[in-house]
């Protein structure tokens, strides 16, 4: 017997030990059947599970029990990534506890020290995820650093070298001077701060009188120019171009060009180039065929060789800067102004952009065939929209640089003679061999101290974790994969990479549909962040209502294109949920309701049974489109109605008679034993996705000889064929009726226990047959001495109420005071209006706008919408009592 009360982390703890030792989780087991297959965005071995983990596979996991369900040959692929940067700090920072550094140690005792890390520490993400009931085949889960996976990497820069499309060059990245390492634009975050615009003079180099004023947010940068940039149709300045300037502080000469980039709007018009310092002058500078002067070290000092700069650090030469051009008279004006500045997300120092040799991969040639696959159709972006912004990066795609100056990661198969010749190979035996056919037997090389961007070896996922390069089973079967479940903020970092990666080594798409889920946000819409104090620990919430509360919750909110405000109140709200579906399960279980032997649905002749089934039938085709649609709102909303509504509210009141008294038909409680104990199995193969723990445990509970669990059931099958308009006509007017009567009795404060005669006029002959059938139903459940069909209805001392094309009659007169009523209900109305009046006026109220928190504003909106909601009741019941 069920116990009375629902205790979520004792059930969820047991039932995925289950699961996971009888081998639930594997794929392989239907050889036969159409595979489906997700492979896990790979958390970084550091993580720990935060909300967009939680919604993220929350929502893989209800694809992969949905497609277990219909009979799929399911793969969740699992995995960690070795996530290069966060991983090499995690350890650095150790190490700096013990008053040590990496470079103390050395590269190989470095490197063996961060694995020892990784085997005690790492991997914590992967229990948070089991413990959210993530259903992935965990004994395949793999690492971006085993030993298959880096052969696949090694395999993808040979192959893609010998291909012309990996090579080295100096170009501008994000460098970062505290780790000392280029970074991605991922690991950047631009901060608004305050700043200042420098307004220097540029002296003609032939008329020293006359100047351009350019503006500069860095000053110690223009030690590195190499031109000043006017628009050529800017009238202003169109005589001067081809001149030169003589750089102050300096004295090198530098053109004055003409480029697009330059903006007659902004400022003086004139700007100042800087290639080697900025990403825009990068590109002007190359169409110009400037020099790139590069004024930083990778500490951000000046070096510059016989400069009175050379040495300082890059805020030192700021005011350097600044005071001599300030001594030699070029110094405008100084602007305060916000400006965006770029910082590392994990050193907190301002990037540079900074002109070094890396490695880099031509991005342009393999975006081609990627783009060419969404454009056909072969991979589809859901919501739609979002296959908008891959066209935009994909088309304007940069080279990828792919190098990176850590230890922690896939090192660089790349070795140097000692004249700068580079030899490529997947070992060093390989690079030897080349070297030695090449430059003879006494070659010594050296290999690049550099390791791989961690998105290299992420963008080979879909296939290099099915045993690429070797031709394996696996990866016949279940490669392209189905669908990926994946945040916005990686389309371009991860989607578009393994996309082209994918077509190139394979010559498929690597996956069919993206799905790009939403952003989770705090409860009054804000973004999370530590700085603000809002960020959710989902682990509490898993704790304090269960893993089933928070996956539904997250399903419940997930509609497309539109951002989650998560608030405790909804996972508590669906912890009741799972509170209602036990009891409702216990009461079946206490009048000899079982699980059901048949998927069809038994034979049925009681319309409340046809009923159900035929509700039941509409609930599976909603559910089941909802899922294939991936509108997991949608699916989440038919089953909670049905089962919370339709069966738990209506239909178990509605069946009680019929199980219980004195003079139960046998056969009528039999039917209606079989058909409640078949919906409530469908209720729980339907729910299984959303929250598998409670509906496992009920469906052993309510069936203990159940042939296999229900994590290995059948997604349920009914057609329409069991749909009957009648029967749903019926008792969707039926509880209408009694609907409308228990709102009427609550607004009116009718007490609870008062049952209240009634009239009802202008039943046509269905209606009426439908209220004879149902009569002691409706008088039961909505508490009436009795409903008379009359040909007109009394108008003193009554409640009206109209359904459909009938009118209900509640005769009051012996239970209500009206007059008395008309007062509250006025009184109750003048206190909401008040209360709306003030809210209007502090909405309307600019400062209010502009000073108060977010959320006390969105606050104040809520509560105006709940007055005009209250008054608009009250008015319905003035309503019915005039």
């Amino acid at each position: 017997m069920l116990s009375k009360v629902y205790d979520p982390g004792e059930i969820e703890t047991k039932w995925f030990r289950h699961w996971e030792a009888s081998g639930a989780f594997r794929c392989g087991q239907r050889p036969d059947a159409e595979p489906y297959v997700i492979v896990i965005p790979p958390p970084n071995v550091t993580g720990s599970l935060h909300v967009g983990h939680a919604l993220n596979n929350s929502l893989q996991d209800i694809l992969i029990r949905f497609e277990r369900l219909r009979g799929k040959d399911v793969l969740w692929q699992p995995g960690m990534d070795h996530a290069g940067i966060a991983t090499q700090m995690v350890v650095e920072r150790q190490l700096d506890a013990e008053g040590r550094s990496r470079r103390d140690m050395g590269r190989d005792a470095f490197v063996e020290r961060v694995w020892t890390w990784k085997a005690l520490s790492g991997g914590t993400i992967e229990g948070q995820l089991k413990r959210l009931g993530a259903s992935a085949d965990w004994e395949r889960s793999r690492f971006t650093m085993d030993e298959g996976l880096s052969r696949a990497v090694r395999r993808v820069f040979v192959r893609l070298y010998e291909q012309g499309l990996i090579y080295r060059d100096k170009r501008l990245v994000n460098w970062d001077p505290k780790l000392q390492t280029a970074i991605s634009d991922l690991e950047v975050e631009n901060k608004e701060v305050d700043g200042h615009f420098w307004h220097f003079r540029y002296p003609l180099a032939d008329d020293p009188a006359q100047h351009l004023v350019v503006a500069t947010t860095r000053p110690e940068t223009m030690l590195g120019d190499t031109a000043v940039a006017v628009h050529p149709e800017d009238e202003r300045y169109r005589h001067l171009i081809g001149q030169m300037i003589r750089l102050p502080l300096t004295d090198r000469l530098i053109p004055i060009v003409a480029d697009s980039h330059a903006d007659p709007e902004q400022g003086s018009g004139a700007v100042k180039i800087t290639p080697a310092h900025d990403f825009n002058d990068f590109e002007v500078g190359k169409r110009h065929d400037l020099p790139q002067i590069n004024v930083l070290d990778a500490h951000a000092h000046i070096d510059l060789d016989g400069s009175p700069y050379h040495g300082l650090d890059r805020y030192a030469a700021r005011k350097a800067v600044v005071a001599d051009m300030e001594a030699a008279g070029l110094l405008v004006q100084v602007e305060a102004k916000k400006v965006m500045m770029p910082y590392g997300d994990r050193s907190g120092v301002v990037i540079e952009p900074w002109l070094t040799d890396q490695w880099y991969v031509d991005a342009e040639t393999l975006a081609q065939p990627a783009i060419r696959a969404v454009e056909e159709g072969r991979t589809r972006f859901v919501p739609e929209n979002w296959t908008k912004t891959y066209y935009e990066w994909m088309r304007n795609i940069q080279p990828w640089c792919i190098s990176r100056q850590l230890w922690w990661g896939h090192r660089i198969p790349a070795w140097y003679a000692p004249d700068g010749q580079v030899f490529v190979g997947h070992d060093e035996a390989e690079a030897y061999a080349k070297a030695r056919a090449a430059l003879g037997p006494d070659v010594v090389l050296t290999q690049d101290d550099d390791v791989l961007d961690t998105w290299f070896s992420s963008a080979l996922w879909p296939f290099s974790t099915l045993g690429w390069p070797d031709e394996t089973p696996e990866l016949a079967k279940y490669y392209p994969t189905a669908t990926l479940v994946t945040g916005f903020d990686i389309i371009f970092f991860w989607v578009a990479r393994m996309m082209m990666m994918g077509l190139h080594f394979q010559d498929e798409v690597p996956f069919k549909t993206v799905y790009v889920t939403s952003l989770v946000r705090d409860a009054q819409g804000q973004k999370m962040s530590k700085s603000k104090g809002n960020v959710v620990d989902p682990l509490d919430y898993v704790e304090r209502f269960g893993a089933d509360a928070l996956r539904f919750t997250m399903a419940a909110m997930e509609s497309q294109g539109r951002d989650i405000k998560l608030a405790e109140s909804r996972v508590e709200g669906y912890r009741n949920f799972s509170t209602k579906l036990w009891n409702a399960s216990r009461f079946c279980q206490m009048n000899g309701i079982g699980g059901s032997d048949t998927v069809a649905p038994p034979p049925a002749t009681l319309t409340v049974n046809r009923w159900i089934v035929s509700e039941m039938a509409a609930t599976v085709a909603a559910v089941t489109e909802a899922l294939d649609a991936f509108r997991f709102d949608a699916a989440a909303s038919a089953i909670y109605h049905f089962t919370w509504h339709t069966f738990c509210d209506w239909y178990v009141e509605f069946i009680k008679p019929v199980l219980q008294g004195d003079e139960v038909d046998p056969a009528l409680a039999a039917e209606t034993r079989a058909v409640a104990g078949w919906a409530l199995d469908q209720i729980l193969v339907l729910l299984h996705p959303f929250m598998p723990f409670i509906t496992e445990e009920l469906w052993h509970a309510l069936k203990d000889d159940r042939a296999s669990d229900l994590i290995r059931a059948e997604w349920p099958t009914v057609g329409a064929q069991a749909i009957e308009a009648a029967a749903r006509d019926e008792m969707a007017w039926v509880i209408k009726l009694i609907g409308e009567i228990r709102s009427a009795r609550s607004e009116m404060n009718v007490p609870a226990g008062a049952r209240v005669p009634a009239q009802i006029a202008d039943l046509d002959a269905t209606t009426t047959g439908w209220l004879e059938r149902n009569r002691e139903m409706v008088l039961r459940l909505a508490r009436l001495d009795g409903v008379e069909p009359v040909a007109s209805l009394p108008t003193q001392g009554v409640v009206q109420i109209v359904v459909g094309e009938a009118t209900v009659a509640l005769l009051l007169h012996d239970v209500l005071d009206f007059d008395a009523e008309r007062a509250r209900l006025a009184k109750a109305r003048d206190k909401a209006e008040k209360e709306i009046r003030s809210l209007q006026g502090r909405l309307a109220n600019e400062n209010f706008i502009a000073k108060a928190k977010p959320e006390v504003v969105e606050d104040a909106r809520a509560k105006l919408v709940d007055e005009q909601a209250t008054v608009a009741r009250i008015d319905a019941a003035l309503a019915r009592l005039a």
